[in-house]
């Protein structure tokens, strides 16, 4: 942790920096969208999709806002940036306000079909081109056989015992909860600072290794570090930071033996179904086409379809291989990965990173990501298609 008498010593010289950064902390607590765009109704819906042969088109049901987005606009811009003298640092802290406001664009307009569609491209983008050719190459290979470690046995209170197991080794304090409504198995919520875990699935071997690579690895240590830093914005999120902390999760997994060819036809199903939104395809086109064309099993290909279209057409989950590509990039070249871990920072914001260290608003990590230490992959395919993504 920062000393006292440093943090004290930087808000001397940097305190309307200070100011607003702790302004925007308050502020942004209320505005995180994965806890309002997972449906309540996921289960119901899912059955009578099915029953219906796969033509109806569910009707999800969205958690009530808990706050008014109208007044937290007008607090977000209420904001004297002109105070910060540093032209940089003022520079990023407005991307960092249009950033939070889309956000809560994000969230006002969840469950109204395109206007928040286009709400959500504005923060997370589309597919491009080569995002699409990348995923079809992954989706060329032929199924590995299923082993034994992909079998379904293990129960939520399993799960939960491994986690806490798992995270011993990061000296950081792990709060677990479970819960009904989220589209994943587990997730993290940063403002929480909680592993979430899905109450009524079970989990295999590679899952749970999957799942703690990712998700305590990475998204649990970039919490923390980010709660560690002198500045709030490093926990609370820089803009477009997704894309990198997906990349980073998802290597953990390959870092650390758990990610397999299944798991990364996963992540190129994501990709298709995010731009099958593009083309104006329906909940029920989408389903067709992983699971009719492509032939994913109906459970994986529902959930596959529901990820990309819950709240009115969802494009987060596009970032996942793309994020992925660059960081292996890094890795090839044989970069550091440690300023990527100081919080939910992005790639892009390599520099204003460096800028704020070079002041003493920023320190160095206090936990790293221990996959990274050692490549535990063993599978040479997944080699090959890294190696070959554009």
């Amino acid at each position: 942790m920062i000393k006292t008498q440093g943090i004290q010593e930087l808000e001397k010289e940097y305190g309307h920096i200070f100011e607003i950064d702790a302004n925007l902390h308050r502020l942004v607590r209320r505005i995180e969208l994965l806890s309002y765009v997972n449906p309540l109704n996921i289960e119901k819906e899912k059955q009578q999709f099915f029953a219906s042969k796969y033509k109806s088109e569910p009707n999800f049901k969205y958690p009530k806002l808990k706050f008014n987005p109208y007044k937290l606009h007008r607090l977000f811009f209420s904001q004297r940036l002109e105070r910060i003298e540093d032209d940089v640092i003022r520079k990023f802290y407005q991307d960092v306000i249009y950033f939070y406001a889309n956000m809560i664009q994000c969230i006002e307009t969840i469950g109204r079909g395109k206007h928040f569609y286009y709400n959500s491209l504005r923060v997370y983008g589309t597919p491009t081109e080569k995002d699409v050719q990348n995923a079809r190459f992954i989706l060329h290979f032929a199924d590995e056989p299923v082993s034994a470690d992909m079998e379904k046995v293990y129960t939520p209170e399993e799960a939960r015992a491994y986690f806490e197991e798992f995270a011993q080794a990061y000296g950081f304090p792990l709060k677990i909860k479970y819960s009904h409504h989220i589209a994943a198995e587990a997730m993290v919520s940063n403002s929480e600072q909680a592993l979430f875990i899905k109450k009524n699935v079970k989990f295999s071997k590679n899952q749970l290794l999957t799942l703690g690579n990712h998700e305590i690895g990475v998204h649990l240590v970039t919490t923390h570090n980010g709660l560690q830093q002198p500045l709030r914005v490093f926990s609370n999120g820089f803009p477009k930071n997704v894309e990198t902390q997906e990349g980073l999760a998802v290597f953990s997994e390959y870092m650390g033996g758990a990610l397999t060819l299944k798991r990364l036809k996963e992540l190129a199903y994501r990709v298709l179904a995010a731009d099958s939104l593009i083309k104006g395809y329906t909940f029920a086109d989408t389903f067709d086409l992983i699971h009719g064309q492509y032939k994913l099993n109906r459970n994986e290909a529902f959930g596959i379809t529901l990820r990309a279209h819950r709240g009115g057409g969802f494009t987060k989950d596009r970032l996942y291989l793309s994020g992925l590509r660059k960081i292996y990039k890094k890795y090839q070249k044989e970069e550091s990965l440690d300023t990527l871990l100081m919080g939910k920072v992005a790639i892009e914001d390599e520099d204003i990173i460096k800028y704020f260290l070079n002041r003493g608003l920023a320190q160095p990590i206090t936990h790293k990501t221990l996959s990274f230490a050692q490549k535990l992959n063993t599978n040479k395919t997944l080699d090959f298609i890294l190696n070959n993504l554009k």
